[in-house]
């Protein structure tokens, strides 16, 4: 046994940040061992643990997936702690040591301070201090406005970038804790600041100035000497300024960085009037460089352009080595896509997206600092001689999260797709979970978080993350008295009280408790969560009480298909239906989290007030026969995801959104708000096999038709990119858009089967239930969950469906195989004496299992079908070639009037069949569909 990914409030070793109640959690694991018995938790003020501070004694109630450490922390102290694991069968492991160290005390000695310089001037600030006795311990409690980096003898002082990143600094400014190695004798730090987006370009009401008009940094020094003599130096009106060589800096612009400038004038600096109760340890995980990516081409286009490929559609900056001679400038832009085979960047809007070296002709790895982009393509100018792409890397930057979810298919566009949705959440999770990183924009839509946010907890552990995006949300909510802003941080973007925007406030906790099995990020965010449900309920009463939210502006099933404009941004669905979806969505989450904080009076309050609009909109929105008043597939959608759906209207429900289906020809025209939730609804509800055609579609709209144009990541829209290779507009069409990429979502929890369970989050209970289907012939996954990895594959082998899974130690799963039969399935696991139960449950069959590794193979039921035969003649393949698209298409309007059988239906078998005169009665449209897919 091995106890791994020690973290305190899901980080590594965490240092100066804010963790509140410190909450440890570990995962034991390469064990034949069924389930943890008792563990211990020791802390201790040093790493032999001759100190101890903590020890929980020998412990059945300790949890792996959160202990919360009941002891009283001191500040700008280290504290050492490990855990030792006993299970049932005698083995016990101790894990390595693991640390924090808390954030530094008391009120703040030192002064913000600002370069006596103009404002516009990019600046550097200084210090020479003289160490004449050797130094035991010391740290640097800093943040720079609006964005910095430190140095210490000419050292850049750790891995981070662009700090202090995007927070509300309206409310709170997060200060960062360093380890710094000072030598005897004399150290010269240096705190090189930028505009970033506290003072700089960025937004797109208030275009500059969105927190503040200066450069300013703040910072402490304590030093403990070996002596045990202590001091602090602090910034004040006696640091130095110098301009920086990085002349001009900004989030959309990118920057200019000239090594020949002469900075050795040395001015003054001012204090300035900063708040500094606003300054606060820090909640953001670290933002680093996470991979180096080294360009697969250098293009030379049609328009004799130099061009860089990348191979990836990426954020972050581009690093090269260069020795040009003195004075020489070399340019470089930044852009997602080629057009005509040149370079291009005209979907960035505004955002201009370069980067200018002066070379000073020392030879030197180049690199940005106070900027990033959003690129696959590099155009250069100012290059001698041929670009080496072995002097080139493009530095890919992301908050940490670590990796925890794999998905492999036998399709390789559908893996395709997999990977682009992880590499938009790489490219979009900076600090704050953006709608898009290139264009001038890049903000914190709560719409496209909250819509991903499932998929973004399965593919990376985002416990942090989301922890320090929920205290911007409640942050900016606090202003409107309970509403939620559009964009958090708002950086003066007018609009909030949006539906399904607003309720990333409670989504996103909720979903961040699933996954992880921590309820801290519940007690962090309750007020929220509450404020947004009261103010719905404030809505609701100023319209007579209804239990309903008819009123306001919502951007609701946002780019769906099925406007009423032409090109619209507006879906068909009511508004208001959706708006009264998520009043009981979110209601309900707040009951149940009131719950599980132990908070009785409100988890009754908010149980009843649920319950109240659950019956109202189906008043308001069913008729006695059963039938949804709102005829879209979003509305049909939101009614059986959201629990909205009657037991009398059920069967009408499902019909109308198979008969919606059907009448687009089976291809989606849901926007926001249903297409996160649509295959969910297909695959819970009998229709599993169009949640796989949808996902397999490789014309427009489909997941599929990006990746056969060559995304790397997914777009914002279905037709980013036409047919044709030209970019359909401009005006809103970003490359790199996650919103879609929840898909991946359903591929775990329904492909895949992997769920999280409410009653024992954090998968110490889950359920695997996959769902194959014969659009793919296997699937594999594994999810390094909370509670350990968990695996799950499946193939389709002739008649037979074969699985695999694995449950991870002291975790108890409900494994569901689909079209089994009990005996057959019980004929496999006799005598294997982790399987607890084995019931038949409709056409499935129920395994309540612990930890272990398991198979089972069988017939299903209902054979997996496909719509004609492999082995049919090459030549009647080829003859038919269009009447089998069109059987294609056709197929789920009509396979449920087909008979059972045991083998595979031929082609002529289906044209023979009685639908045959269909390609007739809709040749003219199946004509112009067909011309879409070819």
């Amino acid at each position: 046994m091995r106890i791994n990914h020690l973290k305190v409030n899901h980080l590594v070793n965490p240092l100066g940040f804010d963790l509140a109640e410190p909450t440890i959690s570990y995962v034991a694991e390469e064990t034949e061992a069924v389930k943890q018995v008792k563990s211990q938790v020791l802390a201790a003020l040093d790493e032999n643990f001759s100190e101890i501070v903590f020890d929980s004694g020998e412990s059945s109630e300790i949890v792996s997936t959160a202990y919360v450490l009941p002891m009283e922390l001191k500040p700008e102290t280290r504290y050492y702690w490990k855990v030792r694991v006993w299970a049932e069968n005698g083995e016990t492991a101790e894990s390595d040591t693991a640390w924090f160290e808390t954030a530094k005390a008391g009120e703040w000695k030192a002064d913000w301070i600002t370069p006596a310089l103009p404002k516009e001037v990019q600046a550097v600030l200084m210090k020479e201090l003289e160490i004449s006795k050797p130094v035991k311990k010391a740290r640097m409690y800093m943040v720079g406005l609006g964005v910095y980096e430190l140095y210490l003898n000419g050292r850049k002082q750790g891995d981070e970038v662009l700090l202090p990143g995007l927070c509300d600094f309206d409310t709170w400014i997060q200060y960062q804790t360093y380890e710094m190695e000072l030598a005897q004798g004399r150290n010269h730090i240096e705190i090189v600041l930028g505009d970033g987006w506290y003072k700089g370009w960025y937004g797109l009401r208030q275009t500059s100035e969105n927190y503040g008009d200066r450069l300013a940094a703040i910072a402490e020094l304590h030093i403990t000497y070996e002596d045990g003599t202590e001091e602090i130096i602090c910034t004040d009106s006696a640091w130095k300024a110098r301009k920086s060589q990085v002349v001009y800096s900004g989030i959309y612009p990118g920057e200019i960085y000239d090594t020949t400038l002469d900075t050795s004038e040395i001015y003054g600096t001012e204090v300035i009037n900063l708040d500094k109760d606003k300054l606060s340890p820090r909640l953001s995980p670290p933002i680093t460089i996470h991979e180096r990516l080294k360009p697969i081409e250098v293009i030379h286009t049609p328009a004799e352009e130099t061009v860089l490929d990348m191979g990836q559609n990426m954020v972050g900056w581009l690093s090269f080595r260069c020795s040009a001679p003195k004075g020489t400038k070399l340019f470089f832009q930044f852009g997602e896509i080629l057009q005509d085979g040149n370079f291009y960047n005209d979907n960035l809007r505004t955002a201009k997206a370069e980067f200018t070296y002066i070379s000073d002709g020392t030879e030197r790895v180049v690199r940005q600092h106070f900027t990033f982009y959003g690129y696959r393509f590099v155009k250069i100018t100012g290059w001698d001689g041929e670009p080496d792409p072995e002097d080139f890397r493009g530095l890919v930057i992301h908050s940490e999260m670590e990796e925890l979810g794999h998905i492999e298919t036998s399709d390789p566009l559908v893996n395709q797709l997999v990977h682009n949705a992880k590499w938009g959440q790489k490219g979009n999770f900076l600090d704050v979970p953006t709608d898009c990183p290139q264009r001038d924009e890049r903000y914190g839509w709560t719409g496209d978080a909250q819509i991903f946010s499932g998929t973004a907890c399965f593919n990376m552990d985002t416990y942090a993350f989301y922890t320090k995006y929920g205290k911007d949300v409640y942050a900016e909510q606090k202003k409107l008295g309970g509403s939620v802003p559009d964009v958090v941080p708002v950086a003066n973007y007018p609009g909030d009280a949006s539906t399904a925007w607003g309720d990333a406030a409670t989504i996103i906790p909720w979903n961040v408790y699933l996954h992880y099995g921590d309820k801290g990020i519940l007690v962090r965010q309750y007020e929220s969560m509450k404020d947004w449900v009261d103010y719905m309920r404030r809505e609701d009463e100023k319209y007579g009480s209804k239990y309903l939210w008819q009123s306001g502006f919502h951007y609701a099933d946002w780019l769906a298909l099925d406007g009423n404009v032409e090109g619209g941004v507006y879906g068909a669905t009511d508004p208001f239906l959706i708006c009264s979806g998520y009043y009981y969505y979110s209601t309900n989450i707040v009951a149940k989290s009131a719950a599980i904080l132990g908070k009785e009076e409100d988890a009754a309050y908010y149980k009843d007030l649920a319950q109240k609009i659950h019956d109202a909109f189906i008043n308001e929105y069913f008729t006695p026969s059963g039938r949804l008043c709102v005829n879209t597939m979003t509305a049909h959608v939101v009614a059986l995801y959201m629990g909205l759906t009657p037991d009398f209207a059920y069967e009408k429900t499902c019909a109308g959104l198979l008969e919606l289906l059907k009448k687009n020809k089976y291809h989606l025209n849901t926007g926001f708000v249903g297409t996160p939730y649509l295959c969910p609804v297909l695959s819970e509800n009998g229709m599993n096999d169009l949640a796989y055609q949808l996902l397999m579609e490789k014309g427009f709209p489909g997941w599929l038709y990006e990746v056969l144009m060559g995304a790397t990541t997914i777009w914002e829209r279905w037709n980013s990119v036409l047919p044709n290779g030209k970019i359909s507009g401009t005006g809103m069409n970003s490359l790199n858009h996650y919103s879609y990429g929840s898909i991946v979502e359903w591929m775990y929890r329904y492909m895949l089967g992997i769920r999280p369970c409410e009653e024992a989050p954090g998968f110490k209970k889950f359920t695997i239930a996959p769902a194959p289907n014969y659009q793919i012939r296997r699937a594999k996954g594994s999810l390094r969950s909370a509670a350990g990895t968990i695996r799950s594959e499946w193939a389709i082998e002739g008649k037979e469906l074969h699985f695999r899974f694995t449950v991870p130690f002291d975790t108890q799963a409900v494994i569901v195989l689909p079209d089994a039969q009990e005996a057959v399935i019980a004929a496999q696991t006799a005598g294997n004496d982790r399987i607890l139960s084995v019931i038949q449950k409709g056409g499935n069959v129920e395994i309540t299992v612990s930890a272990g590794s398991y198979s089972f193979v069988y017939e299903p039921t209902v054979p997996c079908r496909k719509i004609y035969s492999a082995d049919s003649p090459m030549e009647e393949l080829e003859a038919n070639e269009k009447t089998k698209k069109i059987l294609e298409r056709e197929y789920y309007s009509i396979v449920k009037k087909l008979p059972f059988k045991d083998e595979l239906y031929t082609l002529q078998e289906l044209m023979n069949g009685p639908f045959t005169n269909v390609p007739y009665e809709q040749q003219k449209k199946i004509d112009r569909l067909l011309r879409e897919v070819e």
